[in-house]
């Protein structure tokens, strides 16, 4: 157990948030609401809150072989599958599966193939499987059993092959009705744009190795309610997979919006609070010791927040404390209800007469989720912050576990303990904290290849959470402590 005095902590500094604000974006970008100004609810007389402790906290940056990897994204790459998918007619769920041309079952097969090229280059590392099931009848949207079919690409870590990272984009598609399994439904942007660019981090991917698994997946039975996400996620937990991080794309392909607002530079990330597999003595904790904003998937959002926004992947992330939006759903839900962190990224403006349509053109507006709407440039660029952070993520250390803070006594310090790790690449701890009405941590120190530390910091007044840094630099998420 290690004790820092407070002098030893660090001097008085200002604080900061995770995000990195980027040149480009105008009037229109998100979330196009004024934010609180520190001016309004503070007294320049006022003592309290203490001024933080420790280190400002500096975003984690892209070395050099993440930057390299960065470059790599290839719009025009992109832009060909998402054409190409969209050539099949319609991907719904429900469609043939006999034909080469049209239908799920002819964009399942030229997907598996693709996958399988883009495997190629790993020298057997990474392995391509056709993950399916018979779904049997569900109304209202599963009319008759139908084989739902996964590709999954899976890319074995070569230090911790047991911890997985898993990005997805669903293959499939629909029209306004959706049981119309017959008519056109080319679903570029939802999502076309979420599956290409999983693969195109299969491909960059394939010719690296990390330390984690990495696994790319494109899902199906999406549109008729998660089928497909739901199975892989079940399959995973069935098996004890041990998945610290699940990312989906779906709608990341337009930057302009139905008010002709444009935000090239943003790219929405939905995290959800509370877990819903919680115990209710876990929740009711979890509510009493105010760390309601605090889950599995928002310490993973911060994450993202702080490594995929920078000048090399040229984007915001602007996270959102929500499930999903109103009325939608996707798949990142299928690992929340499976006991995974997982989290979805969604374009900032949406365009609704471009989701779930026929294609059409009605009193002069054209109907329909065409390549057209797409900007290709802009999904690259959104490929740019889901890379950069989940190969962070997969080369870092495992996330903490076991984090606990002490409340047994009434105290001004706090102390910490956790679980030690045995993984080589582990260098330290990290301590992170900030205060409990901010959203992103602002402040940190490293305590060193410890299991517990004294901190001379309230826990009344501050959110705590302990990361683990690698030789390498790379800091997994933070994990946020329960009373022990």
């Amino acid at each position: 157990m290690k004790s820092f005095s407070l002098l030893a902590v660090a001097a008085a500094i200002t604080t900061a948030a995770a995000q990195v604000s980027l040149p480009g974006p105008g009037p229109d970008t998100f979330p196009g609401f004024a934010t609180n100004d520190s001016s309004i609810t503070s007294c320049d007389s006022a003592a309290w809150p203490d001024a933080p402790a420790g280190d400002i906290l500096v975003p984690q940056a892209p070395d050099e072989e993440l930057q390299e990897m960065l470059s790599e994204i290839d719009p025009d790459r992109i832009e060909a599958i998402i054409r190409k998918l969209a050539s099949f007619g319609t991907r719904h769920t429900l469609s043939q599966q006999n034909s080469t041309t049209r239908g799920i079952g002819a964009s399942r097969d030229w997907l598996l193939r693709e996958f399988q090229k883009l495997a190629e280059p790993s020298n057997g590392r990474m392995t391509v499987e056709l993950q399916s099931y018979i779904q049997n009848t569900q109304p209202p949207r599963i009319l008759f059993p139908v084989n739902i079919s996964n590709i999954v690409a899976t890319m074995r870590g070569s230090e911790a092959p047991s911890r997985f990272y898993v990005v997805s984009g669903h293959y499939d598609s629909r029209n306004t009705d959706p049981n119309d399994y017959i008519g056109d439904a080319p679903g570029a942007d939802d999502d076309a744009s979420g599956v290409a660019v999983a693969m195109e981090l299969a491909r960059i991917v394939a010719t690296r190795d990390p330390k984690a698994t990495m696994v790319f997946t494109a899902v199906a039975g999406e549109e008729q309610s998660l089928f497909g996400s739901g199975f892989q996620a079940q399959t995973y937990r069935n098996a004890s997979v041990d998945v610290q991080g699940m990312y989906t794309n779906d709608i990341i392909g337009a930057s302009k919006g139905d008010r002709g607002q444009s935000d090239k530079f943003t790219i929405r990330l939905f995290a959800q609070g509370p877990p819903t597999t919680e115990t209710t003595a876990v929740r009711n904790q979890r509510l009493t010791i105010g760390g309601e904003n605090d889950s599995p998937a928002r310490e993973l959002g911060r994450f993202i927040a702080e490594v995929g926004a920078n000048e090399y992947t040229e984007m915001n992330v602007g996270v959102v404390y929500r499930l999903d939006r109103y009325l939608r759903g996707g798949d990142h839900r299928s690992y929340l209800e499976a006991g995974y962190p997982a989290v979805r990224f969604t374009e900032p403006n949406e365009v609704f007469e471009h989701q779930h349509q026929d294609v059409r053109v009605q009193d002069g507006v054209q109907y329909g989720d065409l390549p057209e709407f797409c900007d290709f440039e802009y999904i690259a660029r959104v490929g740019k912050v889901n890379l950069a952070a989940m190969w962070s993520q997969a080369n870092a250390p495992g996330t903490p576990t076991g984090v606990v803070v002490n409340a047994t006594a009434l105290s001004n310090d706090s102390i910490l303990k956790w679980n030690p790790s045995n993984e080589t690449s582990l260098a330290s701890y990290e301590v992170v904290w900030r205060p409990t009405n901010n959203p992103f941590w602002t402040n940190s120190v490293d305590v060193g290849r410890v299991s517990g530390v004294t901190l001379p910091i309230s826990k009344d007044n501050t959110i705590f959470g302990v990361r683990a840094v690698g030789t390498n630099g790379y800091k997994s998420p933070a994990s946020f402590p329960f009373p022990g």
